[in-house]
């Protein structure tokens, strides 16, 4: 949702022609915390040191983030002007968004481009088990989001003990997992009371 001064209609003309967007937007529950030049990569094990600007790590001087998401399209509301729909944003909801530029695939995708030590992972995915009986019990639109968070193991890469019962929010959504070999297994999805 756009800031009341922004609301204009004029300012998102042609925006329907691009199918990606780039946000720029603000970590914000990371403010306020004590600048280090280097911070640890949950990737690598949570254990070896990088420059902080050779990183995407939210503990950062300026505390700014990019993300490219696909625009799914516009929604005319009357109270909210145009709201612009989304889908594969990796921020929160209630997450200040400063810019919003187009993606341009010849300007903005470098298929030869080196990306450190990120390579290693550019593949890197989890197979996703979500017993039937839990997956009735949300939309689907909602269980492909928990099951692309699943893929990309949201566990700290430091901790592989296949016995351990991990968890995390989405949404309402309070959801339980353990990982081993490969696999992530759903031992708990429940919907949160709304009204709390």
């Amino acid at each position: 949702m756009f800031e009341p001064e922004f609301r204009v209609k004029e300012a998102l003309r042609g925006i329907e022609q691009f199918s990606h967007l780039w946000l720029i937007w603000q970590f914000s529950e990371s403010l306020g915390k004590k600048f280090s030049p280097t911070v640890r990569p949950p990737r690598l094990g949570g254990n070896t040191r990088l420059g902080v600007f050779a990183t995407r790590s939210p503990f950062r001087p300026n505390s700014l983030g990019l993300s490219c998401v696909k625009l799914e399209g516009i929604e005319h509301t009357r109270d909210r002007g145009d709201v612009l729909l989304v889908s594969g944003a990796d921020i929160m909801n209630g997450t200040p968004i400063f810019d919003i530029k187009p993606y341009i695939a010849y300007a903005d995708s470098r298929p030869d481009a080196v990306c450190g030590f990120a390579e290693e992972f550019s593949g890197y995915k989890l197979e996703v088990s979500i017993p039937p009986e839990l997956l009735r019990e949300i939309p689907p639109e909602d269980a492909a989001v928990i099951e692309e968070i699943l893929r990309n193991d949201p566990r700290p890469s430091y901790q592989n003990d296949p016995e351990r019962v991990y968890s995390f929010e989405y949404k309402d959504y309070s959801l339980s997992f353990k990982a081993g070999g490969g696999v992530v297994t759903v031992t708990k999805l429940e919907k949160g009371n709304e009204e709390e």
